[in-house]
């Protein structure tokens, strides 16, 4: 097996604000590509700078096993993801990037799509959000007005928060979801969240610090919305925690260390009954088709990562109105632009 790998920088249409006022204006990803006779699988990792990961960190460490992930006798990609997870047992973004390649390579092997071989099918698929990161209100208006959409996942933790919402509701009759990205307080949340139910809020993600279990307890059984997981919930260990706290999880296949983490995920969630969200960390179409392969399996999606950029890396997946589609038809239905 043959490793080759590129870092690109993929320019954002808009600077990309969080709550905590943390602001990008690219995002920095890192493809990897194994391959294996004349197939070639794709990965994909985003560096997230509050994660203390960097494009540079995984490619040393990469660069430093390089040989050892050459000479694995790939497969199947779950027995890969095991090798990798003991190879590196501190970069789960890493690990990610080489489990989508290698799941990729796997569905090219088999001649099937990612979902074929997991025993879906394309059937009751969700719809994807798009977001509006935090600016001022006017921006967030102009924002919005620019990408007619079903669904927007709008980004708060500001002093504005209820002003911000009442100003884009006044604009569209769209679905709302809030992502507070743990910026509110128990206090904030018991405020805001009956007034964003009334302005058509569906629900809401993460919306305290993430090791606070004891407010989010108070605040689960109280909230008026639903409550989504995301900072909570970043590895499998962390899906049991989250039953009786929130009513649901955001699985990111970065942070969770890839694809077969998450389909362990996915399955402790259904048995907790919990509401499985699968989220973007801005992907590009590689990281975002490997998304859209588990679409038969969720309830909610936020994929929109090669809408919020200018510039992309591969194709074959294509959005329309938030209805998602793949166009190849082996491993995770993409094309390498």
């Amino acid at each position: 097996m043959k490793l080759a790998f590129q870092p690109y920088q993929l320019p954002f249409q808009y600077p990309f604000t969080i709550s905590n006022g943390r602001t990008k204006t690219h995002q920095p990803i890192l493809i990897v590509a194994l391959q294996l006779g004349n197939l070639i699988g794709y990965g994909e990792a985003s560096a997230i700078t509050y994660y203390n990961v960097t494009v540079e960190k995984m490619i040393e460490d990469m660069n430093a096993k390089k040989n050892y992930i050459e000479k694995f006798a790939f497969t199947d990609p779950e027995r890969f993801w095991h090798y990798l997870h003991h190879l590196f047992p501190d970069n789960p973004f890493l690990v990610c990037a080489l489990d989508m390649a290698g799941w990729d390579l796997y569905g090219k092997m088999e001649g099937k799509l990612l979902y074929e071989l997991w025993n879906t099918t394309w059937e009751d698929i969700p719809l994807t959000d798009y977001t509006i990161g935090i600016d001022s209100i006017d921006k967030m208006v102009t924002k919005m007005n620019a990408k007619p959409w079903p669904i927007y996942k709008i980004k708060l933790g500001t002093n504005e928060d209820i002003a911000i919402v009442k100003a884009l509701r006044q604009h569209t009759n769209a679905i709302f979801r809030i992502d507070a990205n743990a910026g509110w307080t128990l206090s904030e949340a018991l405020n805001k969240i009956p007034q964003l139910r009334k302005l058509g809020v569906e629900f809401i993600e993460q919306p305290l610090q993430k090791d606070n279990w004891e407010e989010m307890k108070i605040l689960y059984t109280q909230s008026e919305l639903p409550l989504i997981a995301d900072e909570s919930c970043v590895s499998e260990n962390d899906v049991a925690k989250c039953f009786q706290h929130f009513h649901g999880i955001n699985i990111k296949l970065t942070k969770c260390s890839g694809i077969t983490p998450a389909l362990r995920m996915i399955k402790k969630a259904r048995e907790l009954n919990l509401k499985i969200m699968m989220g973007s960390m801005n992907e590009s179409s590689i990281g975002s088709s490997a998304i859209a392969n588990f679409l038969p399996q969720l309830d909610y999606v936020d994929m929109d990562g090669p809408l919020l950029q200018t510039q992309d890396v591969a194709g074959g997946l294509n959005f329309d109105f938030g209805k998602i589609s793949i166009t190849g038809n082996k491993g995770m239905g993409i094309t390498m632009l």
